[in-house]
């Protein structure tokens, strides 16, 4: 094969009267936006499916023929007119952002992996779905917000199967002059940033991606001059050693913000980044990039002083103060295992010509520390170089803030300064056409994006729904036939052995999905562990119910592919079991929505806490499919809803979305957690699951399913929508932290200095401070009697304004601790007393404790002081 030795791009010659059907291809909103895909897949429906549903592919590929056809056919152009004119309108008419009272901060959002279409394939699974799904919610709403990632030249992983039944593996091309992307540009000249790479200069060329109002950056090395070394750091997501993560890390994070103020100088993106918003630590290199800047005095539209005045250069502790200002930093990881961690070789090799202005390699090393190890942790390193850190749901929360304790000494769990944003789902990419439509009928305008337009879902009519159901289940049980057929060709079976696929799967047995990436915890094999209830489950002619698996392993997860060999081999061996339990291989985008659309129930039985959010389920429930799940993630807080309403109340504890499998307990054996959960879970099909789809009451559907169904949609639709996700991060995280980095970017950054000067001040000062004594009446007391309290305090050279004086009271228990207690801030008197007055609202033993902690004004919390004092 013939190799050329140069390469340029033939674009295609569109004429004048198509100009508008390229701008069309060339705006990813198509991506969620039917009318758009129907009209391309109008022009040749064949080319349309070959070219995977890819707008510009579609487009390069259309002869000169169509194209001349295309221009001449007036009914065509003024459809494209129609579908041009309302792009336009959606990309400059007044959304959400545009009518809060506080304007919310342009957000520059990072991450290593967008998920917003299986054509482009930058994604590898659930992070990269939830930062495409942020990217459309951000651009429904108007927010002002771009995103930064890495575009990699070989897709993430096609999935196969062996005749062993082994996971294999290949990389596609992702060939850029394919994808809706565009290199940026000045005076018709690529614009490139170059990074250090372990003492080598490395040049990154910027893709541009237009996700409907969202400008998104992708970096990528492949480039004409770098060292071949070089040219491959962006070849796969998250492929290769230690070594390679690190390097398109940096490229990701240092490279990225640089590439992000070139866009912002030539107006790419349209506004200035005020909040630096990492998702996961992958991106978190940036803050180093922003940390030089502000120590070098260079000047930056990124950090305070921006480019029009001039930066002072400032100490390390100065620039670490003024950096995290701006920064929110969202960990998606329960357990330690998912987190990336660096030999501290790793990182003294590739950042031996950072460490300088940072004071050293040991200072810049100190903010990745790890007790008790010589790692460098990137989850630690993005808490300490962040104003605001949250977790993906209510309870990944609570986990998050135990599991990371250690970063700031002292502090009680439930002060540890990690809040939590349940995830949610982009309703215009997940729900399906039958679904959509019943939406449109009977829901308030703006269900896609309004959670308030929701309040007529409980009504929806039973009729409608099941049959949007059945069809749906129809849809998918045809395409994995399909898909079937064509993965046991490709491993080479021969067409008369194939017979039985037409037989596979029954369009009317209850189904349910289990799709996700296959890691041990999330125990895909949990119901192989009873086979012979599963056997008499998958046979039972009279209440027939069948699964359909798909999900990928890491290619270096062997335990994860053994899981996937376990359940096709599970069936091999018999054929009428094979009918009814199927794996479906390479699981993508396509894949989740066929499945997503047509199961009646998804499974997801991880082991608790370990899913951060486990965000697919909630795609299924705006496809009026239930969830059956462990009480994880975000379905911890959704899988109950107490509002009142038609429905029957479940032991007087509000009312069921779907089905739990097992308890919040937690074993601490594996082993027995495992058996007690699979337990649950076959007890959940026999007992409740499969009898409530059955029970038809002499009708053609199950009407207490539907009512449940119904139930689902009124009081977890709006909850699931990534609307209401980017809402709540704008007006709980984006807006406050944006105004805390704009009063300490004042005065080119003098508040963020002086409050450093503050903190090593009360730092110093605090070994003297010291609770003396807690004055409060301690005879017994009756529900609603107030009791004056009295704190005495020793401050040592602190001053009254530099503290609060808290009192922590609650329940106590036997041994006097106070789980979750409440807290009561007192007012400074005189001879260093403070007071205040407690409400006594509940019964039982109580009790009382104080606690001093440092404040000021412009501090994100107290905890970021690392200091305080507690009574003991």
């Amino acid at each position: 094969m013939a190799k050329a030795i140069r390469t340029f791009r033939i674009k295609p010659s569109l004429p004048d009267e198509l100009s508008q059907l390229g701008a069309l291809a060339a705006n990813m909103r198509w991506s969620w936006h039917r009318p758009t895909l129907d009209l391309f897949a109008s022009i040749d429906p064949d080319l349309w499916e070959e070219t995977g549903e890819n707008p510009v592919k579609f487009i390069n590929q259309l002869s000169t023929q169509q194209i001349n056809d295309l221009a001449r056919d007036g009914v065509f152009l003024e459809r494209v007119a129609r579908e041009h004119a309302d792009l336009e309108n959606y990309l400059s008419k007044d959304m959400w952002t545009q009518y809060q009272e506080t304007p919310p901060p342009g957000v520059a959002y990072f991450s290593a992996e967008f998920g917003l279409t299986e054509t482009m394939q930058i994604y590898s699974g659930g992070l990269g779905i939830l930062a495409g799904d942020h990217l459309k919610s951000a651009s429904d709403l108007g927010l002002p917000l771009c995103g930064v990632g890495l575009f990699y030249r070989h897709g993430y992983f096609n999935q196969s199967l062996d005749s062993t039944h082994w996971q294999r593996e290949s990389y596609p091309d992702v060939n850029p002059h394919d994808m809706p992307v565009e290199l940026l540009e000045e005076n018709g000249q690529p614009v490139h940033v170059t990074v250090d790479l372990g003492g080598r200069t490395t040049t990154i060329q910027i893709w541009v991606a237009h996700v409907g109002r969202v400008p998104l950056l992708l970096m990528d090395t492949d480039v004409d001059g770098n060292h071949p070394d070089d040219r491959v750091v962006t070849d796969r997501l998250y492929g290769g050693d230690a070594t390679h993560r690190v390097r398109q890390e940096i490229v990701l994070g240092i490279g990225g913000t640089r590439a992000l103020a070139e866009a912002v100088r030539l107006g790419v993106v349209p506004f200035t980044p005020t909040v630096f918003h990492a998702n996961e630590g992958h991106a978190m290199f940036l803050q180093f990039e922003r940390m030089r800047q502000l120590i070098s005095g260079e000047r930056s539209v990124l950090v305070p002083g921006g480019s029009e005045g001039v930066t002072e250069g400032m100490t390390f502790e100065e620039a670490k103060e003024v950096a995290r200002a701006g920064v929110l930093f969202t960990t998606h990881t329960p357990v330690p295992a998912g987190i990336d961690r660096f030999d501290r070789g790793l990182i003294e090799h590739w950042f031996a010509n950072f460490a300088g202005p940072f004071g050293g390699m040991d200072a810049l090393l100190s903010l990745g520390h790890e007790d008790g190890s010589d790692k460098f942790n990137m989850a630690m390193f993005g808490l300490r170089l962040s104003s605001k850190a949250n977790g993906v749901s209510k309870l990944h929360g609570e986990v998050s803030r135990e599991m990371f304790q250690s970063v700031w000494k002292g502090v009680e769990v439930a002060d540890v300064p990690i809040t939590s944003i349940t995830n949610g789902v982009h309703a215009e990419t997940w729900t399906s056409n039958e679904m959509s439509r019943i939406f449109d009928e009977n829901l308030d305008e703006g269900w896609r994006w309004n959670p308030g337009a929701w309040g007529n879902a409980g009504n929806l009519s039973d009729d409608r729904l099941w049959e949007a159901r059945v069809t749906n289940r129809h849809k998918l049980i045809d395409k994995a036939r399909e898909w079937t057929r064509d993965q046991h060709i490709a491993r080479g079976a021969s067409e008369p052995t194939l017979h039985w696929i037409k037989e596979a799967l029954d369009p009317n047995a209850l189904t349910i999905g289990f799709a996700r990436r296959f890691a041990t915890y999330k125990r895909a094999t949990l119901l192989l562990s009873q086979p012979e209830r599963l056997r008499k489950l998958l046979t039972d002619p009279d209440r027939p119910v069948q699964f359909i698996f798909a999900g990928k392993a890491h290619p270096a997860d062997d335990g994860g592919k053994s899981l996937i060999r376990q359940i096709v081999d599970f069936t091999k061996d018999d054929p009428e079991m094979r009918k009814r339990l199927l794996f479906v291989e390479d699981y993508d985008m396509e894949v989740a929505r066929y499945m997503l659309h047509g199961v009646d129930v998804w499974l997801n039985n991880p082991r608790r806490p370990h899913e951060a959010s486990g965000t697919s389920g909630e795609k299924c429930v705006l496809n009026g499919g239930l969830h059956a799940s462990v009480l994880d993630g975000w379905w911890d807080e959704m899988y109950i809803s107490s509002e009142d309403s038609e429905f029957e109340t479940q032991s007087g504890h509000g009312v069921e979305n779907g089905f739990a499998i097992g308890t919040r307990y937690m074993h601490p054996d594996d082993a027995q957690q495992d058996a007690s959960d699979a337990a649950s879970l076959f007890d959940l099909l026999e007992h409740r699951i499969i009898p409530l789809f059955w029970d038809r009451e002499g009708q053609d559907y199950p009407r207490r399913w539907m009512k449940r169904v119904r139930h689902s949609l009124a009081t977890n639709g709006p909850k699931v929508l990534a609307t209401r996700m980017v809402m709540d991060y704008t007006n709980e995280l984006y807006t406050p932290l944006g105004l805390h980095a704009a009063r300490l970017a004042e005065n080119a950054g003098q508040r963020a200095i002086d409050l450093n000067r503050w903190k090593t001040k009360v730092r110093k000062a605090w070994t003297d401070v010291s609770i003396i004594d807690v004055l409060v009446a301690q005879e017994a007391a009756v529900q609603g009697d107030t009791r004056d309290i009295v704190v005495e305090v020793n401050l040592g050279e602190v001053s009254p304004e530099d503290v609060k004086v808290q009192i922590l009271h609650g329940p106590a228990n036997v041994d006097g601790t106070i789980n979750n207690p409440a807290t009561l801030d007192l007012e400074f008197g005189e001879n260093n007393r403070w007071y205040g007055k407690l409400h006594l609202e509940q019964t039982g033993q109580f009790g009382v404790t104080a606690r001093v902690i440092p404040h000021h004004d412009d501090l994100a919390h107290f905890a970021h002081v690392g200091k305080l004092t507690v009574l003991s």
